[in-house]
């Protein structure tokens, strides 16, 4: 099911996070006295969150709506028309309240969260337009109990699973199975006729990935100190294994062959991503920095290949010797960790960004996280109410398995994951809203992808410089990477490329492993289509503010104050975040 899509960005980018081998959660911090337009602004952002909470309380409760322990997903078959009415609502509230307001940053704010209410009401309505309403039970059911048994979720509420898991199973009053729900929406489409069904591909890897999250969920409860939870579990198992056995036999035969979306949807896609910019635009663009940043490895590679005494100088050999040096999966985690302290001390000499007085939490994922995100990702924090609570880095629990990826588990490609995932970038991103007490508006409904990872691939590039030159050879790789993924997902969902394609040509000229190329591949293909093109495009337009700031100051420009400024003002898209650092960054310079 995806409604309200836009809304729940920031809680769907979070994605899941099992505490495998959990490090101790840092000391808490409290944050910041916010300013005191911040509490107008939250007052209205109530407005959405409640529309948020009643169609989606397991992402709610997770980005820290209170109250919402117990309550679960319920998909009605008049779902879509009653989110149709409660965005209206919305909609009318927020501009009533908007032509009132005369505070800048509150009605910047209000604008925002209008902004992100029209996007979730397009997210639907296209969707029922245009394609069969699918869900992907086992991985919400996962979700949603994974929110709950989160390490950072006091004893006392992660006991409320146990409702929760009730309500999924049907054992509630009034409410069938979250299982029988998804199945009657489905087949009440199919009377509709012209709707366009999953891409078969998706559906058949969401059956593999079944296997993972229904043991999944019981080895997270298991481990936890909930009681009462063995009843509904056995329920919920019936019934999922029973839908896995439907999503065979019912959903795969009106699955469709090719990965293409209707052209409204993939264009309203990369509108959620924040990439504002016409698909066949961006692949042009994109493939001129490709051949930029290639043209930098060849050079690079000369100097990396005769430091380390390499036969071929050619970027993608001295590549591929350099992941030859894997890292034995025991030692990963703490390897990392000292990858960390290096670029914590690089990043105070240098005077890149100011760090706080706090460990980062990094980890290892489980299986069942693994199969979710088979990729490094940051798990963000609690974004309304958080009383110190802080991001963690997960690592994939993937390392040295046959088949699994090997881009991340050598040396020289540490320093620009942990860069990327850690520190300056997510980790510090996420940390710096809620101790600087950013507003609701600003750190959930203007998150998109082009804001977050955005500011990731500029902190890729900030540290560059002061990395080995393999350190850099792959600092270079990864962003050729990003400007790979700003053409070819647009050429996926345009038929100009073949998912299989773009697998062989990540694997041969981006060095990606074939697991990592067919993640990719997924990704521009079904598992969110458009989203990879939002670090490219993010990384152009911060770099853009980043120059005009330095043309207006000339030698007045401090990098490591203009990178304060940006984290400060939480994820507001490029278009305001230029209009901040033009109307208060500059002049507080000058």
């Amino acid at each position: 099911m995806k409604t309200i899509r836009s809304l729940a960005l920031a809680a769907s980018v979070a994605t899941i996070g099992i505490a495998a081998s959990v490090q101790a959660a840092p000391p808490v911090q409290a944050p910041a006295q916010p300013p005191a337009w911040v509490a107008e602004s939250n007052q209205n952002a109530q407005i959405v969150l409640k529309t948020f909470a009643e169609f989606a309380p397991e992402q709610a409760g997770q980005l820290g709506v209170d109250g919402l322990d117990e309550q679960a997903s319920s998909l009605t078959p008049d779902i879509v028309a009653r989110l149709d009415k409660a965005f209206d609502q919305d909609i009318g509230e927020l501009n009533a309240r908007l032509a009132k307001t005369t505070q800048p940053q509150v009605k910047q704010d209000i604008e925002i969260l209008i902004d992100a209410v029209k996007n979730a009401k397009a997210d639907t309505d296209l969707q029922h337009q245009y394609m069969l309403n699918y869900t992907n039970v086992p991985q919400l059911v996962f979700f949603g109990i994974r929110a709950l048994m989160n390490p950072q979720v006091p004893a006392q509420r992660q006991q409320a699973v146990v409702k929760r898991m009730e309500a999924y199973a049907g054992m509630l009053p009034g409410r069938p199975p979250i299982t029988e729900q998804a199945k009657a929406l489905f087949e009440a489409d199919l009377k509709r006729p012209g709707l366009t069904g999953p891409y078969k591909a998706e559906v058949e890897q969401d059956i593999q990935d079944a296997q993972q999250y229904i043991p999944g969920i019981k080895q997270l409860l298991a481990k936890s100190q909930v009681k009462g939870w063995e009843a509904p579990y056995a329920k919920l198992e019936k019934q999922l294994t029973d839908y896995v056995a439907w999503m065979k036999r019912d959903v795969v035969p009106h699955a469709r062959t090719s990965n293409r979306l209707p052209e409204a949807i993939y264009a309203q896609n990369l509108h959620d991503m924040g990439v504002y910019e016409d698909p066949r635009a961006l692949i042009q663009e994109a493939l001129f920095s490709y051949a930029e940043i290639q043209h930098q490895m060849e050079g690079m590679a000369i100097l990396v290949a005769k430091q380390h005494g390499y036969k071929s100088t050619d970027y993608r050999d001295v590549i591929r010797e350099l992941k030859k040096n894997q890292l034995n999966p025991k030692n990963i985690l703490p390897f990392y960790k000292q990858r960390l302290a290096q670029i914590e001390t690089i990043i105070r000499k240098e005077h890149i960004v100011t760090l706080p007085n706090r460990s980062m939490v990094i980890r290892m994922g489980s299986a069942a996280e693994t199969a979710a995100e088979p990729a490094p990702h940051m798990e963000p924090p609690r974004l309304i109410g958080n009383t110190g609570q802080y991001g963690e880095f997960v690592l994939p629990n993937n390392a040295g398995q046959k088949g699994g990826m090997d881009d991340d588990t050598f040396d020289a490609a540490a320093w620009t994951l942990t860069a990327h995932e850690g520190r300056p970038g997510h980790e510090l991103q996420f940390a710096s809203m809620v101790e600087h007490g950013t507003s609701i508006a600003r750190a959930v409904f203007a998150f998109n992808s082009a804001n977050v990872e955005g500011w990731a691939l500029y902190s890729e590039a900030e540290m560059q410089p002061y990395e080995p030159l393999d350190g850099q050879l792959i600092t270079l790789q990864n962003r050729l990477m990003r400007a790979a993924r700003a053409f070819l997902d647009p050429m996926v969902n345009l038929g100009m490329i073949t998912p299989a394609e773009v697998k062989t040509f990540l694997e041969r000229d981006v060095v990606l492993s074939p697991a990592f190329a067919k993640e990719e591949s997924d990704r521009f293909a079904f598992r969110m289509p458009g989203q990879a093109t939002s670090y490219y495009y993010g990384y152009h337009k911060l770099m853009e503010i980043r120059g005009m700031a330095q043309v207006e100051l000339g030698e007045k420009f401090n990098r490591q104050k203009f990178n304060d400024f940006v984290l400060s003002q939480g994820l507001i898209p490029p278009t305001l975040m230029r209009e901040a650092v033009e109307k208060e960054f500059i002049p507080s310079q000058k």
